[in-house]
């Protein structure tokens, strides 16, 4: 354990807040210093000061009348501001609800305090989840704790910030297309992208319905499993979670597939030479790596900016200026609606409502949306295929490391293709773990993508604690 009970493993922090050897409040205290003391990252936009301290000292209470303890009594969590937390800001970093109050708790945060965590905060994103370096944000990009110049990535930025920097245990962000994974790879930490289904977004700010994924941040694999178990599982308020399937078994030597296609132009030769070395040390352990093939993997970001601006399109509409958030004045209802989003919605969001509009109109909706359609259930079959030849897939999380603030803010194709890696597996609906396995020549963090059957996340997380062991990921 190092001295900052925020930086203790979460299984650390529980025994000794469980055994009264510490308390939750010091916990507590300690990571609200540090969020504090390291303002200048950017990693939130609301800091829940009294609620959580407030909490912290109501768990030292029943921890002395001999309460039960939760698997994550007294951990200091943090929670992307686009998912709901009861009587706190849920901004989504947008103009459009700067202001407005959650009057709920997501089913993800209902089930971490059930299980005796500490809320405390809301981090930074990219507006409604819409960026791949949080730099589209109202309240200013969040800062790589690696090197400040340069971007968290994104959109889940201030989330993986808070955990790497130790300004809290652990975190939940969301994933549409690499939201979790990408800046979890920029940052150096552990990211998990569950399955389509198996944890609840009852409580999330849509942005792409069939894409949009809660998601772990944790500085170890230990920590993000622990987390994943209190959050997965079946929510009768979202019809699209389901009733999960046993734990698969996970063989004792793995037989791991690497696409070809993840390995071409545009891969930083140094994050190839990482993975490459992973794969030699997976061979030295007993494991089987082989080459497989995902040949429409080439279509993944094309489908996926066509399919996820169309559902923003729609799940953004209800923005208006009527029900709730930014309301502009004007006497005419429809200027108003105009006045309201061009106040509220800024120049990415914007851009992805135009395009979800579009490839939704008459006349355009088969040649694109159709097709991108048809396009993700043909990606969707080329994992299937490859699952019946390997138990999993080993990839690079993103083509490069963390890239300099403002780098690609004027390019949004540029910063589109960061996801060259990652969009493929929403599309897929299937679990992914990024792992921090080595650093770059000039020290910034390099990450590991395993790509798994659907609800396979054990297979993915024992294999990343074992990666992470062997080649020196570990802060």
């Amino acid at each position: 354990m190092t001295d900052s009970p925020a930086r203790w493993s979460v299984a650390a922090i529980t025994e000794q807040v469980g055994s009264g050897a510490t308390t939750a409040r010091s916990v507590c205290a300690s990571g609200l210093e540090r969020i504090e003391e390291r303002r200048s990252l950017n990693a939130f936009i609301t800091v829940t000061r009294p609620e959580a301290q407030q909490r912290a000292e109501a768990i030292d209470r029943d921890v002395k009348n001999g309460s039960p303890p939760g698997p994550l009594i007294g951990v200091p969590v943090a929670i992307k501001d686009n998912i709901c937390v009861n009587d706190v800001r849920c901004t989504c970093a947008s103009n459009m609800l700067r202001d407005w109050i959650a009057p709920y708790d997501a089913a993800a945060v209902e089930r971490l305090r059930k299980a005796g965590a500490v809320i405390v905060g809301k981090t930074n994103l990219d507006e409604f989840g819409m960026g791949s370096s949080t730099e589209n944000s109202i309240f200013g990009p969040s800062h790589n704790p690696v090197d400040p110049s340069r971007t968290a990535g994104g959109s889940s930025g201030g989330s993986a910030v808070a955990v790497a920097d130790g300004q809290c245990a652990v975190a939940l962000g969301t994933d549409t297309g690499g939201s979790v994974r990408l800046p979890a790879a920029f940052c150096g930490v552990v990211g998990l992208k569950p399955s389509y289904g198996s944890v609840s977004r009852w409580g999330v700010v849509a942005f792409g319905s069939s894409l949009d994924q809660i998601g772990v941040f944790g500085r170890s694999v230990d920590d993000v499993r622990i987390v994943f178990d209190v959050i997965r599982g079946r929510d009768e308020r979202d019809a699209t979670s389901v009733i999960l399937p046993s734990d698969p078994t996970t063989p004792d030597r793995l037989r791991i597939g690497m696409p070809t296609e993840y390995f071409g132009d545009g891969l930083d030769p140094q994050i190839a030479s990482a993975i490459r070395n992973v794969a030699d040390r997976l061979v030295q352990f007993g494991h089987q790596v082989v080459d497989v093939s995902l040949p429409n993997s080439k279509h993944a970001v094309a489908a996926y900016y066509v399919i996820a601006t169309a559902e923003a399109s729609s799940n953004l509409a209800r923005y208006d200026g009527v029900r709730y958030g930014h309301r502009a004045q004007s006497d005419d209802v429809i200027a108003m609606y105009e006045k309201t989003r061009a106040e509220g919605f800024g120049v990415e969001v914007k851009r992805r409502i135009l395009l979800g509009t579009y490839v939704l109109s008459a006349g355009y909706y088969d040649a694109y949306y159709g097709r991108a359609q048809r396009v993700r259930a043909l990606i969707a079959a080329d994992f299937d295929t490859a699952f019946q030849r390997v138990d999993c897939l080993l990839t690079p999380t993103a083509p490069t490391c963390a890239f300099k603030l403002g780098e690609r803010s004027d390019d949004p194709l540029a910063m589109y293709l960061t996801d060259v890696y990652t969009t493929s597996v929403n599309l897929a609906g299937l679990p992914a773990l990024s792992v921090p396995c080595g650093r770059s020549d000039e020290g910034l963090p390099i990450g590991a993508q395993l790509i798994g059957p659907a609800f396979h996340e054990s297979r993915l997380l024992s294999l990343g604690g074992f990666i992470m062991d062997t080649t020196g990921g570990r802060n």
